[in-house]
């Protein structure tokens, strides 16, 4: 087994590259051919998420095959290789099953313990077994990795650790209150049809929501979804749907939008989202050049008009109300040689005279006696040392905003909702980096512990499962050759001895059989607990060796073992 996984996911990535390297469904099908097809890899599968792009390959040069699906992934994703590289990880063997079964169980997901990867690790197989790039390797790792997650998910508590991301995003869209009292008596806005969005949209009619709208590019697969809603024994949530072009109008009506798509540019903008909230509201909304101007004012700029050569880091500073970059809350902490050298270029800016005055039109003092104070200082620090901190000023308290007339939530990836929309008064967005935030703070279920202890288990399992397997058709070889030689020396000696009745022959068969049964029994047994074990690998060719076999009757049967089991397979 060489099996290798090389990919990117919240954990490594920003949400900026996750966004930009998302593989839409064409991409992903032309990743796993273009990989079967690279010289390294044998067998391909794709598992690509919001949150997560990954590669699993069967590969006979580990050095070889990072580079080669490391480049893959770049080509496809339309990210730069060099830029794409410090955010890949690489996992091999045993690590790389791990790595999936933790996947599986929701131990590496944005929201710890969501079950909806499971369906996604299905669909990966499905579309890797659909194009013939998933073997018996990845036909065996995917399917136990289903089982592990199913495993995890009814051994343990991990459901209590966290839930899907759509519940999670909800709850954060609610602010922590409660989903169902928050969302009863809303009307809803879903754009898409997909499994997210279908998701999204059953557990807001759960939630007690009075009207969903359905929108879609594909109309028919909205009015699917419209008509499955609006079935739901029990259910008193009415669903409708509609055409993507009657979006913006919907949007003036929506209390909540849930947007999940699979387009490759914004499906709602931020001038979009503020005309929604204006026929709203009858009110218009504070645009982002409205947002930029309630925020605090910044610094004006300084008399010297440049920061070459300042010794002093504005950046840090400038942004903080009430500091001066001249004055003596600027230099707080600097020592001796830094005063003197901040005292020279502030002295070198303008001077008082020129300017004709002693304070700035802010009633501020201006550079020359900033100069002056600090050389003050900067002789009163020779006896200290360095100026003492200076207490900075309490914070400016935000300005209020108003309470948000519209709740959207975005789990696309690239993202379907303008980023610039979390600065619009009345609106309130909740997208995948803002999740990633979130759920860091996330408490961790006690359950973690034991999903992680089956996580080890079951990989332990797996690796010995393959490695016996890889030995089985040395092993059947072996035993092939062995009844071939008693055939061979039965029918020779039935040529010799022509006397005997059919029963003595008999005899004579079984008793050849039985000698070459337990002769083989012994070794045949014991190499497979071996090649079982970490390491063991090479047991099958020492087997090969030994008793010269040929390795194309080993291949064979290794065909046939594998035909066997595609047979076998359920659809």
């Amino acid at each position: 087994m060489s099996l290798l996984v090389v990919g990117l996911s919240h954990r490594s990535a920003p949400v900026s590259v996750l966004e930009r390297a998302a593989l839409s469904a064409d991409a992903q099908v032309k990743l796993l051919q273009d990989t079967v097809a690279a010289d390294p890899a044998t067998e391909a599968a794709v598992l690509a998420t919001c949150n997560r792009i990954e590669l699993y390959a069967d590969v006979d040069k580990f050095h070889a095959g990072v580079a080669e699906l490391s480049t893959l992934l770049a080509q496809h994703s339309g990210v730069g290789l060099e830029e794409l590289t410090p955010f890949l990880y690489v996992h091999y063997e045993d690590r790389a099953v791990h790595h999936l079964f933790s996947v599986a169980c929701g131990l590496d997901s944005m929201v710890v313990g969501e079950g909806q990867i499971l369906g996604q690790i299905k669909d990966a197989l499905a579309r890797a077994q659909e194009l013939h790039s998933a073997g018996r390797l990845l036909n065996d790792l995917f399917q136990q990795a289903l089982r592990v997650g199913k495993r995890a998910h009814s051994e343990t508590g991990i459901d209590r650790a966290g839930q899907s991301l759509v519940t999670f995003g909800l709850e954060q869209l609610a602010s922590g209150a409660d989903v169902p009292g928050w969302a009863a008596g809303r009307t809803a806005l879903v754009i898409g049809a997909g499994s997210m969005s279908s998701l999204a949209a059953a557990t807001l009619a759960r939630a007690g929501v009075t009207e969903i709208v359905v929108a879609n590019r594909t109309f028919e697969r909205a009015e699917r979804l419209a008509s499955i809603l609006a079935e739901t024994e029990g259910g008193t949530t009415t669903a409708r749907a509609v055409r993507m072009a009657a979006v913006p109008a919907e949007l003036t009506r929506a209390d909540v939008v849930v947007s999940c798509t699979g387009a490759t540019g914004l499906v709602l903008t931020a001038d979009a989202v503020a005309e929604a909230v204006a026929g709203r509201t009858g009110e218009v909304a504070a645009d982002l050049a409205d947002s930029a101007a309630a925020a605090p004012a910044a610094l004006p700029p300084t008399s010297v008009g440049t920061d070459e050569n300042c010794p002093l880091d504005l950046a840090s500073v400038q942004g903080t109300p009430g500091f001066s970059v001249h004055g003596e809350a600027a230099v707080a902490g600097m020592d001796a040689a830094t005063l003197e050298q901040h005292a020279a270029w502030v002295g070198e800016g303008t001077s008082l005279r020129e300017q004709g005055r002693e304070h700035d039109a802010g009633g501020r003092p201006g550079p020359e006696a900033d100069a002056e104070l600090i050389a003050a200082l900067a002789q009163a620090v020779a006896t200290a040392g360095r100026v003492p901190e200076y207490r900075r000023p309490e914070p400016v308290a935000e300005i209020p905003r108003p309470a948000p007339a519209v709740f959207l939530l975005d789990l696309a990836m690239p993202r379907d909702i303008d980023a610039a929309v979390h600065r619009l008064a009345g609106v309130r967005l909740v997208d995948i980096e803002s999740l990633a935030e979130a759920s860091a703070d996330a408490p961790m279920a006690s359950d973690v512990d034991q999903v992680r202890r089956i996580v080890s288990d079951e990989v332990a399992a797996f690796g010995a499962a393959q490695r016996a397997a890889h030995i089985t058709p040395t092993v059947v070889a072996l035993r092939t050759m062995a009844a071939d030689v008693v055939a061979a020396e039965i029918a020779r000696l039935d040529g010799r001895l022509t006397g005997l009745d059919e029963r003595q022959r008999g005899e004579i068969r079984q008793t050849v059989h039985r000698v070459v049964d337990k002769l083989l029994h012994a070794p045949t047994v014991r190499v497979k607990q071996l090649a079982a074990e970490p390491g063991g690998t090479g047991y099958a060719d020492a087997l090969r060796t030994l008793f010269d076999l040929d390795p194309e009757t080993v291949a064979a049967v290794s065909r046939a073992v594998d035909n066997t089991d595609e047979k076998d397979r359920p659809a």
